[in-house]
């Protein structure tokens, strides 16, 4: 027999799909947090299944399974729950009906395509890790006509601004006009990655699509429209039940 499964209140909190980690680290810090009748001060604190946990005053639920959706991000919206400056957010035009989510990775205020949305904070973390080793694949349209030599100058990774960027594969699809239209493919995107990559080759970007990121495809999902992944693909793709399910006959 084993005692009750015990995790960090941060983690806890992350996987309910309350906050991430570093904003539980923050309320904890505010005094917005309590176990069991007591405010708490350590993010290191240890719950379990069976602790009463309260933000604010108010009950926080168990977690709850696991659920993952495609949203077709458009432009003009942020990746972020609030912006100072009052600037639109997806959290603002994605349906009522869903739980509260958080964004797997973020696309800019610009670019628009396949966002993954989770109820999962830890399965968000997980997968926006470089160490996940999922490629992100996009359709990039720039300004004038990349050569051979700028496509291998993005494989071998380039210094923009003295920060590092990584193995970026680029090829061409077609060029008409003034512009040309790339799909370009990339493990871990920094900020504005690509954008800032062809920007220093002298390609300015002007539209960047995510048509994937790891498995999962933006398919003919209209813009703005949100479609929940079947729990069948999340266990094919993520494996977390088969991890669950090894835990339980452990114990």
């Amino acid at each position: 027999m084993t005692g009750p499964e015990t995790e960090r209140i941060a983690k806890r909190l992350s996987r309910a799909g309350i906050c991430s980690r570093r904003e539980a680290e923050r309320w904890i810090a505010a005094g917005r947090i309590s176990v069991d009748g007591e405010k708490i001060s350590e993010p290191g604190t240890l719950v379990t299944a069976a602790s009463d946990i309260h933000v604010d005053g108010k009950p926080v639920d168990a977690p709850q399974p696991t659920r993952l959706w495609r949203y077709y991000k458009p432009t003009g919206l942020l990746c972020t729950n609030n912006d100072p400056k009052g600037r639109p957010t997806i959290f603002d035009r994605l349906p009522k009906r869903l739980p509260r989510t958080m964004s797997v990775g973020r696309l800019d205020f610009d670019s628009e395509g396949l966002l993954l949305l989770t109820n999962d904070g830890e399965i968000a973390r997980r997968l926006e890790l470089p160490e996940t080793g999922w490629v992100r694949r996009y359709r990039a349209r720039c300004f004038g006509h990349p050569s051979a030599d700028d496509l291998s100058a993005l494989a071998k990774g380039l210094t923009v601004d003295g920060e590092k960027f990584g193995y970026i594969e680029a090829g061409i699809d077609t060029a008409r006009g003034a512009n040309t239209w790339l799909t370009v493919s990339l493990r871990e995107g920094k900020n504005r990655e690509i954008r800032r990559a062809f920007e220093h080759l002298g390609y300015p970007v002007s539209r960047l699509i995510r048509v994937a990121y790891g498995p999962f495809q933006l398919g003919k999902l209209p813009k703005n429209a949100v479609e929940e992944v079947p729990q069948r693909v999340l266990a094919d793709q993520l494996g977390f039940e088969r991890k669950r399910e090894n835990r339980r006959r452990q114990t």
